[in-house]
């Protein structure tokens, strides 16, 4: 059995044993409450925020060095790699933009009831100038100490730069971190193995204290990042496909379906890599020098998907606990997520771990994610899909901008095709 059927079955189970306890009225029963939801449920949910949380910095860190020494090639250096760059972190602002301007005009989250048992108090708002002047960390270790995402990715991308120009002792510091990277992945894996667990207990500790309210809250959310998700791949990136490079949208969606359906069945940017990569190629008619930079580099930094879902569910949690965002910190998730999807991995639910970053820095409860983490498994197949759609419309935006792109194979509808064997 795969991951996401396992989650999807706990899911179901945890959400279905909640509401069997509170339609009961089981739930206000003292050993109940005391020992079960409150006792059980609570500890094998806590410990898995706990330990995503725990995962922050070093995956951010890790990631973002790895995937800023990608351009230590002369060719990434020159205008391949700032035209790329520069279309994946403006590709992932119009989608924050988006998702929090949606997420804000239809109140996503308004009127939620948060269990009485996650205390929150809201924190001060930091001025704009004070989360700006603190991006340059003045002590790097400090900064992850205290989880300031901005400074560590800052200073992740600074020391990545720096390798790239030190010669020999630069590249021991890359492979290692290369390596160390491959381990940080792996852990965070075998987290995601508890995932199941995990959802099983939240969901039932929450539908037990909500009761069906849970649906209707939990519908409105996920129909909202779904529908941002479907627009983004279907609208925002055939606009602009179309109106850098004067491609046709529909030819190159149509020749997108299998890597997309790679995508939303692994849940992994990484894990499809090899898929996109010959798309892109044989498909699409990008030559490979060019892909074989954009879409690696793309797996790494390009998570308009990831990005999306941040958005709504900061507007989510913000409401549902009663905050009112403002302006500073509307602009500060913006900043935030964009930077931090550079950092986020292509593995599956990695962006749950990047939301926590970004919560924290503009002074929201990073235990409201527990509320989302059930169906974020079911979104995170789609916003993968959306990733690496993403991830090849930039490689051919660029492709042709750079004279890298064969339009006749692109416009071939047959071209790359595999034929069956039987």
């Amino acid at each position: 059995m795969t991951l996401t059927k396992k989650i999807i079955i706990f899911m179901v189970a945890g959400a279905l044993l909640g509401l069997i306890l509170n339609l009961s009225e089981l739930n206000q029963n003292a050993f109940v409450d005391s020992y079960l939801t409150g006792g059980l449920f609570h500890v094998i949910g806590q410990l898995f925020i706990k330990a995503l949380k725990m995962m922050v910095v070093p995956l951010v860190f890790v990631s973002l060095f790895c995937g800023t020494t990608a351009l230590r090639e002369p060719a990434m250096l020159g205008s391949l790699g700032g035209r790329t760059l520069a279309f994946y972190l403006f590709t992932t602002a119009i989608a924050l933009v988006v998702a929090l301007s949606f997420a804000l005009m239809i109140g996503v989250g308004v009127g939620s009831e948060i269990p009485s048992t996650i205390a929150y108090e809201a924190k001060a708002d930091k001025p704009l100038i004070d989360v700006l002047l603190n991006i340059i960390p003045s002590n790097p270790v400090m900064a992850m100490a205290e989880g300031n995402m901005l400074a560590v990715i800052v200073f992740a991308i600074l020391l990545g730069l720096s390798a790239t120009q030190a010669g020999t002792a630069g590249q021991k510091v890359i492979e290692f971190f290369k390596a160390f990277n491959e381990v940080v992945m792996k852990l965070v894996m075998m987290i995601m193995n508890f995932a199941p667990y995990a959802v099983f207990a939240i969901l039932a500790k929450v539908f037990a204290q909500l009761g069906i309210d849970a649906i209707q809250t939990l519908a409105g959310y996920f129909f909202t990042v779904l529908g941002l998700l479907i627009f983004h791949a279907l609208v925002v990136y055939p606009i602009l496909l179309k109106l850098f490079s004067g491609l046709n949208p529909l030819t190159f969606l149509k020749k997108m379906e299998s890597a997309v359906s790679f995508a939303f069945g692994t849940s992994s940017s990484n894990a499809t890599i090899p898929v996109t990569l010959r798309t892109v190629v044989e498909r699409l008619g990008v030559n490979k020098s060019v892909a074989s930079f954009t879409i690696p580099f793309g797996a790494t930094i390009n998570m308009d998907g990831t990005a999306i879902m941040q958005g709504v569910a900061t507007v989510f949690i913000a409401h549902a606990y009663g905050v009112d965002l403002t302006t500073t910190q509307l602009l500060t998730v913006v900043l935030m997520a964009t930077m931090a999807s550079v950092g986020s991995a292509g593995v599956p639910s990695a962006g749950l771990v990047m939301l926590q970053g970004v919560l924290l820095q503009v002074g929201l409860p990073i235990e409201g994610i527990g509320i989302i983490l059930g169906i974020d498994r079911l979104l995170d197949m789609t916003r993968t899909a959306v990733n690496i759609t993403g991830d090849a419309a930039v490689t051919c935006i660029v492709a042709k901008s750079q004279g890298q792109l064969d339009e006749a194979k692109f416009n071939d509808p047959h071209a790359g095709e595999i034929k069956p064997i039987i």
